[in-house]
């Protein structure tokens, strides 16, 4: 019997340690769903993320136009920092108190990563009482 419970623990145990994630289990480059492409890196034990690609869009060129700082307006998009201050905590398992700036709106939103699959990350932005999830696909 005490062997039993042993091996339960055991095996439990175990389990709960394949189903962790790593805090730097995020880095890495994503599609996100309007075809811009992310990547996520770690600095100072905060995760980051700048836009990488432009997947089929005609962005390259492009300025950051939508921007509410006037003076930001004339920035290239390619290369620019739109996720900062991730945090990842250990008891929930999820990287939270980010924001990400939203080029095309030019607004920022506050920003969890709640999963991370093989090939994709599951995102919750919101804004004030509005949220939406978001799925991006790993490339």
């Amino acid at each position: 019997m005490k062997k039993n419970v042993l091996s339960i623990i055991s095996l439990l145990a175990l389990v709960s340690l394949a189903i962790a994630q790593n805090p730097d289990d995020i880095i890495g480059k994503y599609r996100l769903p309007n075809q811009l492409d992310v990547e996520i890196f770690k600095q100072n034990n905060k995760y980051y993320g700048k836009i990488v690609g432009v997947g089929d869009l005609d962005f390259e060129n492009q300025k950051d136009i939508h921007n509410p700082a006037e003076d930001l307006q004339d920035e290239l998009l390619l290369g620019k920092v739109i996720i900062t201050n991730l945090e990842y905590d250990k008891s929930e398992r999820q990287w939270f108190d980010g924001s990400m700036y939203s080029p095309e709106k030019g607004l920022i939103f506050n920003l969890k990563i709640t999963e991370v699959r093989a090939n994709e990350i599951e995102v919750v932005g919101s804004k004030y009482f509005f949220w939406k999830t978001l799925i991006w696909k790993k490339i």
